[in-house]
């Protein structure tokens, strides 16, 4: 969210960040309503001062007998408290009730403004390339050896689906989940679930323990002001599920992790906070038909595991780069051909201000494919959650900034894997790393066998 004294002082640099967003000039109407808001303020207070004056003579009045008197101002004070009452209701807006309905608009009560500010995407750092789509996006980095095979490398659904589980179907079953759930999604069996567990606990450990993060457990469903505060809503309400009592299904665990600090004063001492998190997560992919129809690229529910860090103002430059070798860490153990590309102006998440994407190489496609993205939000989501720091010398507080990264998708790190170590037989080798993680197991074959090394 932005900050309205800033619009005011800015509101031509405003509309030219926006531009850069592709958005059309909004400075004069939010100027608007911010005067309209404020006019309302003022005739707000002048009305809640007149209602505490007459509330002093009618209490005189009533003490000394004089009843009629009184009356009289009693009539004119109940004006003024439904003027004032009036006056709230213009200014906040009237809140709804969302219970027991299972519709995508929010119950919480803003002001035209604010609703009008929480439209409006973050400003991109200055070093952001222009551009309007993936096509523009800059390649910083490539790291790793792009597999070359001696056979025509198959897709992972194609290999997943010629593995047989021990009872019914095979391992990456995308027909009996379509019979229980519908599609985009997928029931995993024996080695295939196995390995999603392996890779979570890789991730998981190499963050705990190489990079200083706190493991965290959150809810999976949340309430309308945690998707507000990590700018969920009202942007994305369309892709996440939301139950008939109002709560919504994370689509990532950065919503949860995130609020955690939410409406909080951190001693600046204590900063960066870095938590992270091994979490179902829940999209509806709406406007995705016809993408990724085939496989565990583009699902309703999947595996992700994601980092936060909340840090003070100077610092969050510096943490997304370190955010970002963190993730690129897990790729590198695994021995996963990838690289780091810095997102364009046309290409960066609505409430980021700079994003990396890691992109893993997928033989089957020939291509990279994104498997991770890391954000510096900046202040952002801090001024929506209103979660701030202070140093130990100062009295004024500032916003925290927050940052998020995937550590990484872990379906996508399992097609990555399978596509990559997969060989001319069907088999999967699993790379060295996992080894442990897969008690002793090397290889994924199409009988299920386990080899030892």
């Amino acid at each position: 969210m932005h900050n309205i004294k800033w619009i005011r002082e800015n509101p031509n640099l405003l509309d030219e960040e926006m531009k850069r967003r592709g958005i059309a000039p909004v400075s004069d109407a939010i100027l608007k309503l911010d005067e309209s808001s404020r006019s309302g303020t003022s005739n707000l207070q002048d009305l809640q001062q007149k209602s505490n004056e007459l509330a002093k003579q009618i209490g005189s009045l009533m003490a000394s007998g004089k009843k009629d008197e009184a009356q009289a101002i009693i009539s004119e004070s109940k004006e003024i408290k439904q003027k004032i009452a009036e006056l709230k209701d213009s200014s906040s807006g009237k809140k709804s009730d969302n219970k027991n309905s299972n519709s995508k608009e929010s119950s919480n009560n803003f002001s035209e403004l604010d609703s009008k500010l929480l439209e409006l995407p973050n400003i991109l750092d200055k070093d952001i390339p222009e551009g309007n789509g993936e096509e523009d996006n800059v390649e910083i980095r490539k790291w790793g050896i792009i597999p070359s095979f001696d056979f025509e490398p198959k897709a992972h659904y194609e290999i997943g689906e010629d593995l047989e589980s021990d009872f019914i179907g095979s391992q990456i079953d995308f027909e009996q989940a379509a019979n229980i759930s519908g599609s985009r999604f997928v029931v995993l069996k024996k080695d295939i679930a196995k390995l999603e567990r392996a890779l979570s606990n890789l991730m998981i450990d190499t963050h705990t323990e190489k990079f200083g993060y706190e493991e965290v457990s959150p809810p999976l469903l949340v309430k309308d002001t945690a998707m507000y505060g990590t700018s969920q809503l009202p942007k994305f309400a369309e892709d996440a599920f939301v139950t008939t009592d109002g709560k919504w299904l994370i689509s990532t665990s950065e919503i949860t992790l995130a609020n955690l600090v939410r409406e909080n004063i951190l001693p600046e001492e204590k900063l960066p906070f870095r938590f992270v998190a091994h979490t179902p997560c829940f999209r509806s992919e709406a406007g995705s038909a016809g993408k990724d129809t085939r496989g565990l690229i583009r699902m309703h529910q999947f595996y992700k595991v994601e980092m936060v860090t909340i840090c003070a103002e100077e610092d969050s430059a510096q943490e997304l780069e370190r955010k970002t070798e963190c993730a690129e860490h897990i790729l590198q153990q695994l021995k996963l051909p990838y690289r780091v590309m810095l997102l364009c102006s046309g290409d960066t998440g609505f409430g980021s201000k700079k994003t990396y994407d890691l992109e893993v190489w997928l033989p089957a496609q020939d291509k990279y494919r994104e498997i991770s993205s890391c954000s510096n939000c900046g202040d952002f989501q801090a001024r929506r959650m209103n979660s701030r720091y202070r140093s130990k010398n100062e009295k004024n507080t500032k916003f925290v900034h927050t940052l998020n990264g995937s550590g990484l998708a872990v379906g996508r790190t399992i097609v990555a894997i399978m596509e990559n170590y997969q060989n001319e037989d069907g088999s999967i080798t699993i790379p060295d790393i996992l080894v442990p993680y897969m008690n002793g197991q090397r290889t994924i074959e199409q009988t299920s066998e386990i080899v030892n090394g």
